[in-house]
C-alpha cells in the first residue's frame, strides 16, 4: 500500500470538489480500489503501487480541464478518467472561459483585431465607445496568460478622476476610498475567476489592482499591465505609465477620447500619446466604433445621439466663427 498527497495549485477546490463534495464522490466511485480523503486544496490516495499513480495522473488530467474551463461536470469527470475527450462546443474567436464555463470571445471584427494585435506586440492601444468590450477584452486576455504561465502576475490600473462629479470626503481606510474608481476592474474579473481563487490572487498580489498614482517608480515584469479610461491621464501621468514596462510584459492601454472628465485646462495623456507614439514600432493600434457596442441596444443609440449633437454643435460653431468674421 502507498499513500500520495495530491496538492491542487492552479484551480479553486470549490469548483474541482463539486457542490457538497459531489465530485469527490464520483472519483471514489471510478476508482474502488482506493480510498480517498479531500481536505482544503489537497486529496490523499491510499492503495496499490499501480492505481495511486494512475489516480494522480487524471487528477491532474482533471485539475487542467478545469482551470481552463472554470467548471468540471460529473460527465467531463466520467470522460477524462475513461481517457475520452469531454464534448465541447467549438466557438470561433474563443478567448477563455468564464465562470461556470461560458466562453468568452472576441464579439466583433475589431474585438478581433485587438486579440491579434495582443499577440503580435507588446504595446497595444484600444480606443473607442463605452461598451465597445475594450477593458473586458484586455483583462480577459491577461487572465488567460496567468493561466497559462506565460506572466506571473496582472497589474489593473485606472486614474482616479471622478465622472463630472465631485464625490468628497469618502470613508474608510485607502483601499475603501479607491475601491470605487477601480469597480469595474473588479467586475470583468469577477466573470472569469472563481471568487475564492480570485481572492487568493489578490491577498497574495498576483493581481494587483490599483490607482495609476501608484505605479510611480515601478518596473513591471513578467506582468500584463492594463490602464484602463486613459483618455483620463494627464501627459506626464501617461508617460510615467508607459515607461514602467519591464521584461517580459506587455501593456495594454483603452480609453475613449469621446469621455474625458480631465479639467478643460489639462490636455487628455492617452490623445497625446496616440499621436506622438503613432510611428513607434511594436505598438499596435485599434480604434472601436458603434458596430462594436456590446450592451443594451440603446447604448448604440445613444452613442449614435451624442455623436449627432456633436457634429450640430461644431457647424454651429463654424457658422458663428464665419459670421463674425465677415462682420470683421
Amino acid at each position: 500500500m502507498i499513500e500520495q498527497i495530491i496538492i491542487l495549485e492552479h484551480i479553486d477546490p470549490v469548483v474541482f470538489f463539486g457542490i457538497n463534495n459531489a465530485n469527490i464522490q464520483l472519483l471514489k466511485t471510478l476508482f474502488p480500489k482506493l480510498r480517498i480523503v479531500a481536505r482544503g486544496n489537497a486529496i490523499k490516495a491510499i492503495g496499490n503501487a499501480e492505481d495511486v499513480p494512475l489516480f494522480e495522473e487524471k487528477i491532474r488530467e482533471l485539475e487542467k480541464y478545469a482551470n481552463e474551463r472554470n467548471k468540471l461536470t460529473e460527465e467531463d469527470i466520467i470522460d477524462i478518467v475513461k481517457g475520452k475527450s469531454p464534448n465541447t462546443i467549438k466557438q470561433d474567436n474563443l478567448i477563455i472561459y468564464g465562470l461556470n464555463g461560458k466562453p468568452i470571445f472576441a464579439r466583433t471584427p475589431n474585438q478581433q483585431n485587438f486579440v491579434n494585435s495582443f499577440y503580435k506586440n507588446d504595446m497595444v492601444f484600444g480606443i473607442g465607445p463605452a461598451g465597445s468590450g475594450k477593458t473586458y477584452t484586455a483583462i480577459a486576455l491577461a487572465v488567460k496568460a496567468l493561466k497559462n504561465k506565460e506572466v506571473k502576475k496582472i497589474i489593473l490600473s485606472r486614474p482616479a478622476v471622478e465622472a463630472g462629479e465631485k464625490l468628497g470626503f469618502l470613508p474608510g481606510d485607502m483601499k475603501d476610498k479607491i475601491d470605487p474608481y477601480l469597480q469595474p476592474l473588479y467586475d470583468a474579473l469577477e466573470d472569469m475567476i472563481a471568487p475564492a481563487k480570485l481572492k487568493d490572487y489578490i491577498e497574495n498580489k498576483t493581481i494587483q489592482i490599483a490607482p495609476l498614482a501608484f505605479m510611480r517608480g515601478r518596473t513591471l515584469s513578467d506582468a500584463i499591465i492594463i490602464l484602463d479610461e486613459a483618455q483620463n491621464t494627464t501627459t506626464h501621468q501617461i508617460k510615467m505609465f508607459l515607461t514602467r514596462l519591464g521584461m517580459n510584459a506587455k501593456m495594454i492601454i483603452t480609453g475613449d477620447i469621446t469621455q474625458i472628465d480631465l479639467p478643460p485646462s489639462q490636455q487628455s495623456g492617452l490623445k497625446h500619446a496616440l499621436r506622438i507614439l503613432k510611428d513607434v514600432k511594436g505598438i499596435g493600434y485599434i480604434e472601436f466604433n458603434k458596430t462594436d457596442i456590446v450592451r443594451h441596444k440603446l447604448v448604440q443609440s445613444i452613442v449614435d445621439a451624442y455623436e449627432r449633437e456633436d457634429k450640430r454643435e461644431k457647424r454651429e460653431e463654424m457658422k458663428a466663427k464665419t459670421v463674425k468674421g465677415e462682420r470683421i
